[in-house]
């Protein structure tokens, strides 16, 4: 999903913000990113967006290096990650509901699809009742709230909240981060930037990264690198899907044709895709993954069918009595 590679980033001034930083988050996970006031957090969101263009190292987006990235792209790129900002950066004189549907206008889709993306996603963020009230009307929690829906709007993969909750009291703050835990739980990857240290506590079995003066200080749990091939096929079969080796996936697909094991573990991992991006798989439709993986013959009415294949003829009879009659008819000749 996105990986720093030794990213450097200096500023004409002399400084650096970032110090050849190393990370690496993979789809899926929701991840804090700690450091003091001026530790690099925001820089790291700049980069990401292609705000700021780094001095040394690469980025890698989804796959794709963003040094290789045209300008002209850069739009579609930043369509595909959201941006949670600690002032909301909410348009005064705009409605919740109009602040959210404004960047749905700008791509360019119908009033009726703008309306049901809106509608959803204030039922998502529980605003459906502030929807035409104006950003100095609404709570600051509420604000961040919008803040959220809009980040959304677009569909993204990835979510970054730069210290969403700086501006907000300690349970509108936890209010907040349950809420992008419920949009992480849902498919996009999460990123929040933030020295709280309550939150930290109060969410301290997620992933950590810590940066400290544009370095990385630690990474409570960084994803598993790549291991080579092994000949040992039970250390196969307990890494995960994308850990396996390419040289071991054909050899399962040779040896079990009729299985599809890849291709079926993909499509679970990666769910189905709503229009806002969110992972759904729901438990009917795995039901019928799990009904369409047993072989035809496992059918009671195929198994039937075997059996009276297997069953003798109805001409066997038949032969014998012609086989008797032949033997009579010998009998009176001989007489």
């Amino acid at each position: 999903m996105l990986k720093f590679e030794s990213v450097v980033k200096s500023f004409p001034d002399g400084t650096t913000g970032i110090d050849d930083l190393s990370f690496h988050i993979t789809p899926g996970e929701f991840v804090f990113l700690t450091g003091p006031s001026g530790s690099g957090k925001t820089t790291i969101m700049r980069l990401l967006t292609k705000e700021y263009l780094p001095s040394d190292g690469e980025i890698i987006f989804k796959d794709y290096p963003l040094s290789a990235l045209k300008r002209s792209l850069i739009p579609a790129h930043r369509r595909q990650m959201g941006v949670v900002f600690q002032d909301y950066q909410l348009l005064s004189d705009l409605k919740a509901w109009e602040n959210i549907a404004l960047s749905l206008e700008i791509a360019g889709l119908s009033q009726k699809e703008i309306a049901e993306r809106v509608n959803e996603l204030l039922a998502l963020v529980k605003l459906e009742n502030k929807a035409f009230l104006f950003p100095k009307q609404l709570s600051g929690g509420e604000a961040q709230r919008v803040g959220i829906a809009r980040a959304l709007a677009s569909g993204p993969s990835l979510i970054f909240a730069d210290e969403p909750t700086g501006n907000l009291d300690s349970e509108s703050s936890l209010n907040i981060v349950r809420l992008l835990k419920k949009i992480n739980e849902l498919g996009t990857t999460v990123i929040i930037a933030t020295h709280d240290t309550n939150l930290l506590d109060a969410f301290k079995d997620d992933r950590l990264i810590t940066v400290i003066k544009g370095k990385l200080e630690s990474d409570s749990k960084p994803p598993k690198s790549a291991k080579k091939p092994s000949k040992n096929l039970s250390d196969d079969k307990s890494e995960a899907g994308e850990d396996k080796s390419k040289e071991t996936e054909p050899e399962e697909e040779t040896e079990k044709p009729e299985k599809d094991e890849p291709q079926e573990k993909a499509e679970k991992k990666s769910g189905k895709s709503s229009k806002f991006g969110f992972n759904i798989f729901s438990k009917k439709d795995k039901l019928k993954d799990k009904e369409g993986e047993k072989p035809s013959i496992n059918s009671k009415k195929d198994f039937e069918a075997g059996k009276e294949k297997e069953k003798p003829t109805k001409s066997e009879p038949k032969s014998k009595s012609k086989k008797v009659k032949v033997e009579v008819e010998d009998i009176k000749n001989n007489e």
